[in-house]
This record gives C-alpha cells, structure tokens and sequence, in this order.
C-alpha cells in the first residue's frame, strides 16, 4: 500500500486553518498516488486542546471539522486524530480517537487507550481509556491504528520502582491477535533532548517484537512550552528505519509499505544542536501563534541575554527584535561594549538607558523606611525590577513580547528576582542548564564570532553590587548543574547524588535552594521545554511544606 505520512505543524482550536492544511495533503497525497495519508493526534484540534475540551462548542465544531475533512476522502483514506464522544453512559464524556476516513465518511474509529498522567500529560483529565479493540481495513490490507501511548506500554521512565510495565494493558498484544498487516501511530510525542533516542528504540522493538512493518507520524511545531520536533518514520518488519521525515518543520512523504528498500534517513547531530533548533521553533511559534511579531529583551553583556538575543533572530528575522542595554552603577564599561557589540553583529536596534537615576529616585523615596538597616537584597532588586519597568514598558507601547532570559540552574536556586529579571512573556532558556548556555553560545559562534567572545569567558555576574560574581552566593555551574540534573531530571535523593562522589552539605545546601524557591518558578513564565523535566506544568511541587 503506499501511504502518505503528513507531518504538520498545527494550531490549538484553529479548525479552519488545521482542516485547510490537512484536506489541503490529502490532495497532495492523492495527486503522487497514495492510498492513505496519515496525520497526527488531535491533529484536528491541535494538541493538547486542556480544558477546551469541556466545551460543547469546541467538541462540535471539532466534529463538523472531521465531516468536512472526510468528504474530500474520496479516491483516498485518511487518519486524523480528533475527540470523539463517549456514547456510554458511564465513563468520561470523551476519546483520544483516530478516525479512519474514505468514501466521504468515517469507515471506523479507533480509540487510544493508555491515557498518560506523568509530567507534561493529564489525558486521563478528559478522556476514557479504550477497551475495544479493532483492525482498520481498506483495499485488503488489515491495519492496527494506535494512537502514541498505545506503543509506549514498556517505558524507561517507569523502572525507577524495578518494573519497566507502566500499563496493566498491551494495546499491541490484542491487535496483533487480529493479524494487521502494518501499524499505524500516530503521536503527539513533545521533543526532549535527553528522551529523544528511546522513543525510536520502541518504535524499533515493536516492529521486531510482532514482525510488523510501524508507520509512526509525530506533529512538528510548537504550543507554549511544549516543542513537537516530528522525526516521523517508517520502520520495516525486521525494525529497521527506511524512512524518516526532517525534524522541527512540517514534511511529507510517500512510502510503499510493500515495497520500500532504499533507506533515506536524517543526518544525526549532537544534543546541542537539536537544542538550539527546537528553541528557535519555540520561539517563532509562541509568537506567531499568540499573533506577534516582534520581541524585546534586556541585554546585559552577560551570556544568557546573549544566547536569547541570537534565538531571537533565528526566529524572528533582526527587523523584528529590540534590546535595551539598560546599564547601573555596577555595570561594568565591558559589559555594556559587549552587549553594544552583539546588536551591531546581529544588525538589531538597541537603545542605551542609563537606569541609575531611577533607581537613586527608588532609594531615595524609600529611604525613611530603610533608616537604619544595612544595604542587601531589597536595594539589588531595585536594579532589576527598574529594568524590568523599562522592558514591560516597550512591551505595552509597541506591541513587542518580552523574551525572560533566565536559564534553568538560575530558575531552580531562584537566583532571579520576581518582577524584575524574571518578567517575560516566555522563557527561552528556563529549561537549558548554564553549562548548556555556554555550549549554545560555542554553537553559534562555531563559523564566526557573533557572540562576543569576552560575554563567553568572563565570570557570571548580575552586576548588582561590586565585584559581584554568580559564585559568592551559589557553587561552580559545573558541579552545581550535576547536581541539579540528578535531583530534577533523575529524581534522586540526597543519598544518591552523594554516592556519584558529591559532598553532602553542597546537595543539601542546593537541594533546599530548589525547594524554598518553589513559589518564585510558580509566578515565572511558561518555560519552553528541551528536557525530560522542566519547570512548570511538567512538574508539581507544593508550594508550602516541609519536605
């Protein structure tokens, strides 16, 4: 059979737009001759639709989009996924669906069944778990549809307790009972640097484990935090890869899962890179779709403004960004010549605002309150919340997104001050260690030098006081991101980390540092998501305690 895999790039309750661009590949499909085109999950309603999907509104409209997307089925089928109403009278009031369309209508529905409730996932929320199984047919050939979890029954994640079961049910093992001749996922797998190898490695087992040739169609782009990388592929019944579509933008391909030999696959690259493309998708589509254009940053001479700004004009083109340089007292002469240096290398607009006199104005209005205590914290802060006075007012007047350009070592010791450094619309490095920052900025300047290179080596600093370095108050980022990544990512304990060498009273010293600024990350702005864990919805901590 020669089957269209349709990886696209879809937006959350834009049924017009979606149906236009799914009936849109079908043609396309139809005109290189393909029996069947396949999209991606909850591709008519974009993933993930949340509470969107308690409304009847939503759930009708999305019901009108599949009709209209099935009367152009005709000389040709199509997977789509869409929500599709729970008839039963017990049981959420809806599924997870694929819809098998031809002849103008809808052949069969096939329903997901194993509905994650881990990290980022909350499926259980608005959908019934299948417990029907059913193969597709269509010109004598048997099809199992699975819906992304349904593959994903054995999971890394899950042997933390000793067991590498996470579901009590193996979608695969019934409808390989009914003898399909090919599987069929679709997904809405989000992207995750340090994930990303095993999701082909399942892929790769199932097809091994039941002899079954997988076509498996992930989405691309990205909603608010989440990244969709794509990577769709086509893997034969001996589990090797044939086909592989590109990843972070929309392709299209057709396959003939009778006959397909010659393998053409995407050339491999390190995580670095995987992470500089996904941010840069992450940050076109948080505009674009949120129906921006433009986006503003404080650019401090330090690496992490650095890095946001270049995304930024990945993304967005130079006509589009804006970045004060918005220097105090203790901004040093360097600082702002490398942050001067970077605009002009990426030919943007900046504007110098000397924020000193604000501040002075700040501290001395305060100054009858303060009588008598020492300067500290709150006399810092004032710096970076006078900062921030500035960005939010460029953001109001000119309709400009504020980038916030908090990396993820900084978010996790709450090393940021709210309303201040940490305002922002959307946080592109919020889930990039400091020491992936530096890689990042080595990246870009890997055939010139944009990123100046004394903004790469200098000591980290806030410039808040004299002689400031991020290292009075917080370990080296070597040794501090290890320990991070073992606490967040691995979820271990105190007596895990120390076992791989580090000192205890540093993971105890950190590991409170993560804890008590826990109401900080729930006030920060959507963080796009590169990891297995990020900060945000992903990861739910209380916010008082004693743990």
């Amino acid at each position: 059979m020669k089957v269209a895999l349709a990886q696209l790039n879809y937006i959350i309750g834009d049924f017009e737009g979606n149906s236009a661009k799914i009936i849109k590949n079908i043609q396309h499909a139809k005109a290189q001759g393909a029996d069947l085109v396949i999209f991606s999950e909850l591709s008519v309603t974009g993933y993930y639709p949340h509470d969107l999907l308690e409304k009847k509104e939503f759930i009708f409209k999305a019901e009108e989009t599949v009709q209209k997307i099935a009367e152009s089925c005709r000389g040709i089928a199509a997977i789509v996924g869409a929500p599709c109403i729970n008839e039963n009278e017990r049981g959420k009031k809806l599924f997870n669906a694929a819809l098998f369309l031809a002849d103008g209508r809808i052949l069969s529905v096939h329903k997901k069944t194993l509905l994650p409730t881990y990290d980022i996932f909350d499926e259980y929320r608005h959908f019934e778990p299948n417990n029907d199984f059913q193969i597709a047919e269509y010109k004598n050939k048997r099809i199992a549809v699975t819906i992304c979890e349904d593959l994903w029954d054995e999971q890394p994640t899950a042997s933390e307790f000793g067991k590498d079961k996470l579901y009590q049910v193996s979608p695969m093992e019934r409808l390989a009972e009914l003898n399909p001749d090919f599987v069929v996922n679709i997904s809405a797998s989000p992207f995750s640097y340090n994930q990303e190898s095993w999701r082909k490695d399942i892929l790769i087992k199932k097809a091994k484990t039941y002899k079954l040739p997988v076509i498996y169609v992930n989405q691309t782009g990205a909603q608010a935090e989440l990244i969709f990388d794509g990577g769709s592929v086509f893997i034969n019944n001996q589990g090797e890869i044939i086909k592989e579509l590109k990843y972070f933008e929309e392709d299209f391909l057709v396959i003939n899962t009778d006959n397909e030999a010659e393998k053409a696959v995407q050339p491999s690259s390190g995580y670095i890179e995987k992470i500089y493309n996904a941010l840069i998708l992450g940050i076109r589509d948080y505009l674009y779709k949120s129906g921006f254009r433009k986006a503003v940053l404080g650019l401090s001479g330090g690496i992490d403004s650095a890095v946001t700004a270049v995304l930024a004009v990945r993304a967005l083109g130079p006509e589009n960004v804006r970045v004060l340089l918005l220097p105090s007292k203790y901004s040093s002469d360097h600082s702002i010549e490398d942050a001067r240096q970077l605009a002009e290398n990426l030919q943007i607009q900046y504007d110098l605002i000397e924020i000193q006199s604000a501040v002075d104005g700040f501290e001395k209005s305060l100054s009858p309150l303060f009588e008598g205590t020492d300067p500290g914290v709150a006399e810092e802060n004032i710096q970076a919340r006078a900062r921030g006075i500035y960005l939010m007012a460029i953001s109001n007047k000119f309709g400009n997104i504020l980038l916030n350009t908090t990396n993820k070592s900084e978010c996790a010791v709450g090393y940021g001050t709210l309303y201040g450094d940490m305002n922002g619309s959307i946080a592109v490095l919020g889930d990039v260690y400091k020491t992936d920052v530096f890689k990042l900025a080595r990246h870009i300047n890997r055939n010139t030098e944009i990123i100046p290179e004394n903004t790469i080596i200098k000591p980290p600093s806030a410039e808040l006081r004299p002689g400031q370095k991020d290292t009075d108050s917080l370990p080296e980022y070597d040794l501090l991101d290890q320990i991070l990544f073992n606490y967040i990512e691995l979820n271990q304990s105190p007596d895990e980390i120390e076992e791989k060498g580090f000192d205890r009273k540093v993971i105890e010293r950190v590991m409170k540092l993560v804890n008590i600024n826990e109401f900080k990350r729930f006030q920060a702005a959507p963080i796009l998501r590169i990891s297995s864990k990020a900060f945000g919805f992903g990861r739910k901590m209380p916010l008082v305690g004693r743990y």
